[in-house]
């Protein structure tokens, strides 16, 4: 053996333990914050309640699991911002920063993630919704990994922001079941201008073929709402007589919640004249006595 051999060998000898510890102690270092930003919307969006409560500190995790199993997944939807369980689609943005897109059925969110803030503990990192708002989570070391510790610059309590989603959810809900009441008078009204009678159901607003528009079919509004139902409520139309006591016709729509406290809680009644009154009926129909809500509302 040469000396130059030789030489070589040794070096390699007193280098391996070294060279080891190194790889281990890379292997073993946290994910960067980041990472497990990532990881906490991926599982969200796949509505994994198990691999997302892995992602929350132990505090919030015990918290998120004690949740019933519809609140859970409500909780996963509205921090993925998805409306049924989706698939994350990961890349990376010019900047060299992640981009979380969690495509379900309805549509795509997509998350687009800033240079994070880290000093010691603690890290946060700004992330923009495309089309929507601007927040930064709050990451913190726990266990040896990242941790999701806040939403914008308040503490991660899922209790409260479970309750206070569930809210929001409902109040959405009631918002939009006004608005459809509203359109389906707006095309209802376009029906009589255009044939000179009222429809006898819903369905007759219903889509068309290209070129086949006819008072069976007149494409006056989509098929959920000629179908009668829409974003968690029922509607119901009939033909009444107009309130004035001159025999001519007018119509009512009312409005349920699918499935009461969950898709809505107040039922709605568009009357003869156009008012929407409003009530907590706990899923019955609401009627033209119920309180009339504002023009605005």
């Amino acid at each position: 053996m040469t000396w130059r051999a030789f030489v070589s060998i040794a070096m390699a000898a007193l280098l391996l333990p070294f060279c080891g510890a190194q790889a281990f102690a890379q292997e073993n270092q946290p994910s960067p914050p980041s990472a497990a930003l990532v990881d906490a919307l991926s599982a969200a969006c796949r509505g994994d309640a198990t691999e997302f409560a892995n992602d929350l500190t132990q505090e919030s995790s015990a918290a998120f699991l004690a949740l019933p199993a519809s609140e859970r997944s409500a909780f996963m939807d509205r921090f993925s911002l998805g409306d049924n369980p989706g698939r994350p689609l990961l890349s990376t943005s010019d900047a060299n920063q992640p981009v979380v897109r969690c495509t379900t059925p309805s549509g795509t969110a997509e998350f687009r993630f800033g240079a994070p803030r880290t000093h010691e503990n603690l890290s946060f990192i700004p992330v923009t919704v495309v089309n929507g708002q601007s927040t930064t989570f709050g990451m913190v070391r726990e266990n040896g990994g990242w941790r999701l510790l806040s939403l914008g610059l308040v503490l991660l309590d899922v209790p409260q922001l479970s309750k206070q989603w569930a809210e929001d959810a409902l109040a959405q809900s009631e918002a939009e079941a006004i608005a459809n009441l509203r359109s389906l008078a707006e095309a209802i009204d376009k029906y009589r201008e255009a044939y000179g009678k009222l429809p006898e159901s819903l369905s007759q607003l219903g889509p068309a073929p290209p070129g086949e528009i006819s008072p069976d079919q007149a494409s006056l509004t989509d098929k959920e709402l000629a179908a009668g139902s829409d974003q968690g409520y029922e509607f119901r139309y009939r033909v009444v007589t107009a309130a004035q006591g001159s025999g001519a016709t007018a119509f009512e729509i009312s409005a349920v919640p699918q499935e009461y406290g969950k898709t809505g809680r107040r039922s709605f009644l568009l009357d003869a004249d156009g008012k929407i009154h409003a009530a907590d009926r706990h899923g019955e129909v609401a009627t033209a006595d119920d309180p009339v809500i504002p023009t605005s509302s």
